[in-house]
């Protein structure tokens, strides 16, 4: 053996032997392999599924065991076969796929998945307190769960939350697009093209918040030629917008009588505001009665309440109606219209969180490690860990940080 083997021996030796117990236990503990189910998505606009077939590859690929429920990415365009290809294993059984150490999935579990789960698993999906009760966490509670809800998760360099800003890019860019749809013949729209070309007027495009929906809903209209003026009420965002678009876009603080004004010219408003509870729309009815017959509003604000007084929960199947003879789209989770590629958007998020889960060896390590993660964490061991859905729904919470001093 040369000389800087046996040092590089001693040292690894050495190093070894100076160890605290515990941190020896954790090194043995590493690269933990996991069986993960991706069940059948059944709520009724839920077209996405959590895993795409090349992340189940990606998965399997570092030795986790993937089971995913017959049917489950269908509505995205993934065949059984496709998962099967890439390492996946196919089952009928929804219970079957329940039992799995680690279930993802795209919206909420409902009552009849948690009454079919073994207990003590882990759980990532969608929470969407705003459609939740009281039982729904009682009853993930009774079987001591950890579970993640992404809509929480952070990316721990940045606090920016991945599956928000994925989910929000997606839903800008389609905005425009669906706008597109509603202003054409084929929709017994205007008549008219989204955009501009030589010798005709280009579309006026009216975007309400320079939000990260907001901002892909800009670049996309920019880049079919269209006119666009943004609105928001921070002018430091607005500032930011202009410099993330490297060009001048027409831009104001939202006021109420200058959004109207906006709103008398625009063929095309796009909502892309989260309102608070205190603020129930930002657009009045009134402003809406005073725009140009067939103009087009697109409420992507609607997961959160909207952002016109005139908006209405659609669905998928019926996404539009008419009122003061303009049209009106309101549909929550734009994202599942396109779902092959919000399917991709969300395996590049979930398959590294995966992996990272296996690596760390256990998911309570990988929480002490990253609080980006311990962030997406409302239920640790069955024990709630966010004191706002405590309060909403009366049930006792306690502390992340508090709780992982103890385990």
């Amino acid at each position: 053996m040369e000389d800087s083997d046996k040092f590089s021996s001693k040292v690894s030796f050495e190093k070894n032997a100076l160890m605290p117990q515990e941190e020896k236990l954790e090194q043995k503990k590493k690269e933990k392999k996991f069986i993960i189910g991706v069940p059948k998505e059944s709520s009724l606009n839920e077209n996405r599924v959590s895993l795409a077939p090349h992340a189940v590859e990606l998965l399997v690929n570092h030795n986790h065991r993937v089971i995913v429920e017959t049917g489950a990415g269908e509505r995205a365009n993934f065949s059984d076969r496709q998962y099967s290809e890439h390492g996946g294993e196919i089952v009928k059984s929804n219970k079957e796929v329940l039992q799995a150490d680690i279930i993802i999935k795209v919206a909420p579990l409902t009552n009849e998945e948690i009454q079919l789960l073994k207990g003590k698993q882990i759980i990532i999906s969608s929470i969407q307190i705003s459609t939740q009760n009281a039982d729904y966490f009682k009853s993930l509670q009774k079987k001591k769960v950890t579970a993640l809800a992404f809509e929480f998760i952070q990316n721990s360099f940045d606090n920016v939350f991945p599956v928000i800003e994925s989910m929000s890019e997606i839903s800008g860019s389609t905005s425009i697009l669906i706008a597109a749809e509603y202003l054409s013949n084929v929709n017994n729209g205007k008549g008219e093209m989204l955009g501009g070309i030589s010798g005709v007027t280009p579309t006026d495009i009216v975007v309400l918040g320079a939000t990260t929906a907001g901002e892909f809903a800009v670049r996309t209209a920019l880049g079919l030629g269209a006119s666009v003026k943004v609105f928001d009420p921070s002018i430091t965002k607005l500032r930011q917008l202009q410099r993330d678009l490297g060009q001048q876009v027409s831009t104001s603080i939202i006021q109420p009588r200058v959004v109207k004004k906006a709103l008398k010219t625009a063929d095309v408003v796009i909502g892309a505001l989260p309102m608070e509870e205190e603020v129930p729309f930002l657009v009045s009815e009134e402003a809406i009665m005073n725009m140009k017959p067939n103009s087009v509003v697109i409420d992507i604000g609607i997961d959160h309440g909207g952002c016109f007084e005139t908006s209405e929960v659609c669905t998928h199947e019926n996404p539009t109606f008419k009122k003061y003879n303009v049209v009106h789209y309101c549909v929550p989770n734009i994202p599942s219209r396109v779902a092959r590629t919000a399917s991709y958007a969300l395996s590049n998020i979930f398959g590294p969180l995966l992996l990272e889960i296996g690596e760390s060896g256990s998911l309570n390590q990988l929480i002490r490690q990253n609080k980006g993660i311990r962030h997406g964490v409302y239920l640790f061991n069955g024990i709630l860990t966010k004191e706002r859905i405590g309060r909403k729904f009366d049930i006792s919470s306690r502390d992340i940080d508090l709780l992982m001093a103890a385990f």
